[in-house]
């Protein structure tokens, strides 16, 4: 498939939006206690400030046609978090969607590479992202990309007395 990737503009919120609400039937379906199906993550209105935002960039692959048929949501984060790390910036890829009728068409590993691309020339030290357990299709595409394990995060639930 014939890609163009870009920044996202406010032209492209309406198929962002449907995107989106891919991303959040999947993770509903994996974390029904957590995400609420049939919701919204963000309003158009959010969507343009953060389009505008060098802070989060949102990048959109484009087909032949000028149909967007992937995101990358990323998040330029600067370390350290605490006085005992080092001084490092990360681009944190805070969502990544490819359309459910694209899969399998190299659109996902386009975006990733180009997201890699950028935070190179941003300076950023590393790209980092979360995994939600369950998403196994996620967890071995990342790791096809040559993604590792940093940190886990582990949760217990506590009972409602």
């Amino acid at each position: 498939m014939s890609l163009t990737i870009r920044r996202a503009e406010n032209r492209d919120t309406d198929k962002v939006i449907t995107l989106l609400n891919q991303v959040l039937e999947l993770h509903a379906g994996i974390r029904p206690d957590i995400f609420i199906p049939g919701t919204t993550k963000y309003t158009p209105q959010e969507l343009e400030k953060i389009f505008r935002n060098d802070d989060t960039p949102v990048f959109v692959a484009v087909d032949h046609n000028g149909e967007v048929v992937g995101y990358a949501f990323c998040v330029m984060k600067q370390q350290p978090f605490t006085t005992n790390m080092r001084n490092f910036r990360t681009l944190y890829i805070d969502d990544l969607c490819v359309d459910e009728g694209c899969r399998g068409q190299h659109v996902g590993s386009s975006l990733f590479s180009f997201v890699k691309r950028f935070a190179k020339e941003q300076g950023c030290y590393d790209v980092t992202l979360n995994v939600w357990e369950g998403n196994d299709n996620a967890r071995a595409f990342y790791e096809k990309m040559g993604m590792f394990v940093k940190e886990t995060q582990m949760e217990i639930l506590v009972d409602k007395d």
